[in-house]
């Protein structure tokens, strides 16, 4: 069973992290876009549906199985392992980067442009910073 719940695991933090990468690309061309254009009208859709699609549900499934994998077999390793620790901070850091992620499509929604394309283009790079250094925690486990 342990190795159902990581396949599944690491599943969904490929589909999530697939979706954080390219929510900031669309939020990219939403900034150009015309207020009540068409492009404007396509890239709320895409967004919102990418969001519901794609986004919350891979994060909740990551969420819980991640959880189901540290209680069920490995809360003993969370107390000795500063990788571990570490790594459970910088995901806490990616739900919330998650969170302001979808703050951003809400104020687009509410005809807002909140950042500009430059803002949106730097912080695209986050979740792959993140996910490198959080595979290297994983998988050496260098503490």
């Amino acid at each position: 069973m342990y190795e159902w719940l990581k396949a599944i695991h690491i599943s969904f933090v490929i589909f999530w992290m697939a979706g954080l990468l390219y929510l900031p690309r669309l939020y990219v061309y939403h900034s150009a876009s015309k207020k009540g254009g068409e492009l404007d009208r396509k890239m709320l859709e895409a967004e919102r549906n990418l969001i519901s699609i794609i986004i919350t549900p891979a994060m909740l499934i990551t969420l819980i199985s991640g959880m189901l994998l540290l209680f069920k077999y490995n809360l003993e390793v969370l107390q000795n392992s500063l990788w571990l620790q570490l790594k459970l901070i910088l995901l806490f850091f990616l739900f919330g980067y998650n969170g302001y992620l979808t703050k951003q499509g809400k104020l687009f929604a509410l005809g807002e442009r909140p950042r500009s394309e430059k803002f949106f283009r730097l912080i695209n790079e986050i979740p792959a910073l993140m996910t490198i250094i959080i595979v290297i925690l994983v998988v050496v486990k260098p503490f």
